[in-house]
């Protein structure tokens, strides 16, 4: 598995704001931490060839929660002087970086992305898809296919997330506007 300049910077990006939206003792730069962290997610979706997760994740976790956090601090008391950084508690980030090495010993075991010898470019249900997409759904492309055709619900399930987040967000509006 061969990562990449940009991959690399991209992870490190990501923990930095992981790490900063944690520490960070102030609610407005947490949540531009947080909101960096999800757009960074959103765009390893798309290095991972999921973009639809990846547009989910940058509307709903980029997008709608960034506002309504946004609008959470906008009601509350920020009280003035306090620490930028919380204290680290020593045992708890011992615990959690133990945790992350042993989780990544896991990255070591999987195939690189797009590879012919992975499990799910042999696996049988792929190569039907392969095999029977354009003449079963009329689709000219096989991801449409997939997820218009073999994965309705699924993607179904998706745009009602994306739909539920956008209505709520513009009722949480339409109360700070007009209420």
């Amino acid at each position: 598995m061969v990562i990449t300049l940009l991959e690399a910077g991209l992870f490190v990006f990501v923990l930095g704001c992981a790490v900063a939206t944690a520490l960070l003792r102030d609610a407005l730069g947490s949540i531009i931490a947080f909101s960096a962290y999800s757009l960074g997610i959103a765009i390893i979706w798309v290095f991972l060839r999921a973009p639809d997760v990846g547009l989910t994740e940058a509307a709903v976790g980029a997008g709608v929660m960034t506002i309504l956090f946004l609008l959470t601090i906008a009601k509350t008391a920020r009280p003035a002087g306090e620490r930028m950084f919380e204290p680290i508690d020593l045992r708890a980030a011992g615990v959690a970086v133990a945790l992350v090495a042993v989780l990544s010993t896991t990255l070591f075991a999987l195939p690189a992305v797009g590879s012919a010898e992975s499990a799910v470019a042999t696996d049988e249900v792929t190569n039907y898809y392969l095999a029977n997409a354009y003449d079963e759904t009329g689709v000219q492309n096989a991801v449409t296919a997939v997820l218009a055709a073999y994965r309705g619900f699924d993607t179904l399930g998706e745009a009602v997330v994306v739909y539920a987040a956008g209505v709520g967000l513009l009722l949480v509006l339409g109360r700070e506007v007009f209420g």
